[in-house]
């Protein structure tokens, strides 16, 4: 196997999988306690509320990805590995805060929007370093 491998993206990324896992079982476990059976995504509040909030992190999932391995192929894989650890760990407050009330989901909102712009711009950053030193022979 290769050293220069992206280990430490594979982990975060395998790890955020199985934190989408847990979060689609946290939905069937609501369908459960309320009787809802599929396709139906209408019920009690309570279980409005942890679709919804499952619903979201799936919406933003995509974004994290493309992120993550932007940042950790361009930038620096130790800072995207650290910025992806701290985003799961945030979108699990926001989905506990969204499951108890939809206000309390904002301070995880918030947070994970703000996690996800770093790991943007710094991608961003390594992307133009990279043109620039490729393309233009410009070292920054």
């Amino acid at each position: 196997m290769d050293s220069d491998s992206p280990f430490l993206l594979a982990a975060v990324s395998l790890l955020s999988a199985l934190h989408m896992g847990y979060l689609a079982r946290r939905v069937g476990l609501s369908r459960m306690a309320h009787k809802i059976l599929p396709p139906a995504v209408t019920g009690p509040p309570e279980f409005e509320r942890t679709f919804r909030a499952h619903q979201n992190c799936v919406e933003f999932y995509p974004v994290f990805l493309v992120a993550l391995w932007t940042c950790g192929m361009f930038f620096s894989e130790v800072a995207a590995a650290a910025g992806g650890l701290v985003y799961i760990v945030i979108r699990q407050i926001y989905f506990n805060g969204y499951v108890k009330g939809t206000k309390k989901r904002l301070p995880g909102f918030f947070l994970s929007l703000a996690v996800l712009g770093v790991l943007s711009l710094l991608g961003l950053i390594g992307i133009v370093h990279g043109i620039l030193h490729k393309y233009f022979y410009i070292t920054i």
